[in-house]
């Protein structure tokens, strides 16, 4: 098994390639109706609507301050088959590093995985899960 404290050097420092949750990339969530609680959030809470219907907040890594992060925020239609085969109404978006090393982990310790790693150019690599409670997990790894 690969060493999963496994460490890469750079002119400044270690950086840490364990298999792991960075943070959150997204909160999805069902709505009665999306459209009309989109213009409810940007009407009342400033909350600016992109191209893809979600909205994306913008932070920096403390530890990497020239590394932009973004949390994804979108309501979905009730029942989009999106969050199958969860029943609940929300689902979480974990960032995460090493997704290969992390799926082998999940794998080992027994989780769901429900479909394999796909990898989209400029946005990065995202893989499903379910949780012991039956909640749908999106991992993405940005790239």
């Amino acid at each position: 098994m690969e060493d999963q404290k496994s460490q890469t050097y750079n002119s400044a420092s270690p950086v840490d390639t364990t298999p792991k949750v960075t943070g959150i990339g997204g909160i999805f969530f069902f709505s009665d109706n999306p459209k009309e609680t989109k213009e409810w959030y940007s009407k009342n809470l400033g909350i600016e609507i992109n191209d893809w219907g979600s909205s994306s907040f913008e932070s920096r890594d403390i530890n990497r301050p020239d590394e932009i992060n973004s949390l994804q925020w979108k309501p979905f239609k009730k029942d989009d088959a999106y969050f199958s085969p969860s029943k609940k109404e929300f689902m979480i978006n974990y960032q995460v590093q090493n997704i290969e090393g992390l799926v082998n982990k999940l794998r080992e310790n027994g989780v769901t995985i429900l479909d394999s790693i796909e990898s989209y150019d400029g946005i990065g690599k995202f893989v499903h899960i379910m949780d012991d409670e039956g909640n749908k997990i999106e991992l993405w790894e940005p790239g």
